[in-house]
């Protein structure tokens, strides 16, 4: 088996729920979350990377992708150590990464994607509103402010939706995320069902 880890990409816009849908599918032995916005906003705020991630995210932008991607990295092998992540048992399931082509193009190293898990929203205004809320319930003041939010969704447009477009098409399956989350977590498991059985039969005893 390929050392690399064997990846269900959660992609879609600010709001659209990737978080919730992620911590759902965690609880479903075989699979494990790993949110980079859970990562970053953990971090200490008075560290050297942890005050450089809060100058980015109170102005809606994005950490340069080579420190992106070597604090989840720094993450996920920690966890592996602890023993939460098994490489070669479980299926990682990632949650706001990659947000750039050029982070795709890094995260190439590490992960082998089989699926792509694009959670879809049309209702722009709708998912403001839920992020707003999400902010306020939160404490995450600065997320609440219509600018920033705005700016988020800027940069989603600009440098995340063509990560899409780095993909193979076959991989991508596209999800309705209006609906309860149940509702939304049965369609995805319509898509990655199939991705763990065969991945469970390609891990050695």
């Amino acid at each position: 088996m390929s050392d690399h880890f064997q990846t269900i990409l959660l992609f879609g816009p600010p709001g659209v729920g990737k978080g919730t849908q992620g911590k759902i599918l965690a609880r479903i032995p075989g699979f494990f979350h790993s949110s980079t916005g859970d990562i970053f906003r953990n971090m200490d705020a008075h560290s050297e990377m942890g005050k450089l991630f809060f100058q980015h995210s109170t102005r809606g932008e994005l950490l340069p992708d080579d420190v992106t991607i070597r604090i989840w990295h720094q993450n996920i092998y920690a966890n592996t150590i602890l023993g939460l992540f098994k490489q070669h048992a479980d299926l990682l399931v990632l949650d706001g990464l990659p947000r750039s082509v050029n982070q795709a193009k890094l995260l190439y190293r590490y992960c082998n994607v089989l699926k792509i898990i694009h959670l879809v929203c049309r209702d722009k205004e709708a998912l403001f509103e839920r992020m707003r809320k999400r902010a306020l319930k939160e404490s995450r003041n600065d997320d609440a402010k219509p600018e920033v939010i705005r700016r988020r969704f800027e940069v989603y447009e600009r440098e995340t939706m063509p990560v899409l477009q780095f993909y193979p098409k076959s991989i991508i399956a596209e999800i309705d995320a209006v609906g309860s989350p149940a509702c939304v977590m049965s369609s995805i498991l319509d898509a990655v069902v199939p991705i763990q059985n065969k991945h469970f039969q390609a891990t050695p005893p």
